[in-house]
């Protein structure tokens, strides 16, 4: 009966607990903005996973005898001065800003965690060194950062990442530092060290586990602000080239030249990159609430 009794209790706990949609609805209620945010985040998924479905048209397919249409039934958002399709264009053009987004958003918080916590945790000399570095790394502007890697290596979309990433790399690693600095003076990391741990375990098993709650946040937020930095490369001509769909790229063929006569050439790539950073932004923000034991207080 006792045995029967415990498996009936278990049984109500867990009816109990809410279900997936629960915490989705739960979510949304708590954060409206960063339900949108995910919303925005999950439809850009979509459109670069199922691109060759979902776009109407072939986006790097020219037809200069249909150059400049302005949206109607067949070009749902027009055509540009080459004919192709806008739509299939910003369509395929999420595949690139996602790629570029996620790629120097997680390579440049990646060293950036590894360099913060370990900077955290050894302390002294180790520490002030960084800081230091650190603050010559954040007083050159990003874009001459991103020059000087086209300069010495090239442009072209790995470049692009790399130099996105390099300008990533001190912020997310301040923001971690400042985390691992409290986790460090916990008890368990110095009976960890009685027991005659490594460094390197009780930094990336001890340490980072702990520090992932912010990291996260920052690599949301840093993929927005990838995005939003790639578009001002490929706009330059130092990013993406011709013909890749790419946001940037397309308000760069349509930013100057057809402005009056074909204004919906540079409008909608420019809103695709603003609701792309939008509801990066506000994901990263609403990720940041749910993490932050004082709001989950409340």
């Amino acid at each position: 009966m006792a045995a029967t009794s415990g498996l009936e209790n278990e049984t109500d706990f867990l009816s109990e607990q809410p279900g997936d949609w629960q915490l989705v609805k739960n979510f949304s209620r708590r954060n409206p903005l960063g339900a949108i945010g995910f919303a925005i985040v999950l439809i850009m998924v979509i459109a670069a996973v199922f691109a060759p479905l979902i776009a109407p048209h072939d986006p790097v397919e020219i037809n200069f005898e249909k150059g400049l249409i302005p949206p109607d039934g067949t070009y749902l958002l027009g055509t540009d001065h080459f004919g192709r399709d806008i739509l299939s264009r910003i369509i395929y053009g999420s595949r690139t800003a996602l790629f570029v987004g996620l790629v120097a958003a997680v390579g440049g918080c990646m060293i950036g965690l590894i360099i913060g916590v370990t900077s955290a945790y050894l302390g002294g000399m180790f520490d002030l060194i960084f800081q230091r570095i650190t603050d010559v790394w954040l007083a050159f502007p990003s874009i001459i950062l991103a020059l000087t890697i086209f300069v010495a290596f090239g442009t072209g979309m790995e470049n692009v990442i790399l130099a996105i990433a390099v300008a990533l790399v001190p912020d997310c690693a301040r923001i971690v530092r400042s985390s691992a600095l409290s986790i460090r003076e916990i008890p368990y990391i110095d009976a960890a060290r009685a027991n005659g741990f490594s460094t390197s375990r009780i930094i990336f098993r001890h340490i980072v586990p702990n520090v992932m709650a912010p990291f996260l946040v920052v690599v949301t937020a840093a993929v927005g602000q990838a995005i939003l930095a790639e578009a001002p490369l490929s706009f330059l001509g130092l990013g993406v080239q011709e013909p890749t769909p790419a946001w940037g790229l397309m308000l760069r063929s349509g930013a100057e030249e057809f402005i009056e006569s074909a204004p919906w050439v540079a409008i909608w790539p420019g809103v695709a990159i603003s609701l792309a950073v939008f509801g990066a932004n506000m994901f990263g923000d609403a990720l940041r609430d749910e993490f932050d034991p004082r709001r989950r207080s409340e």
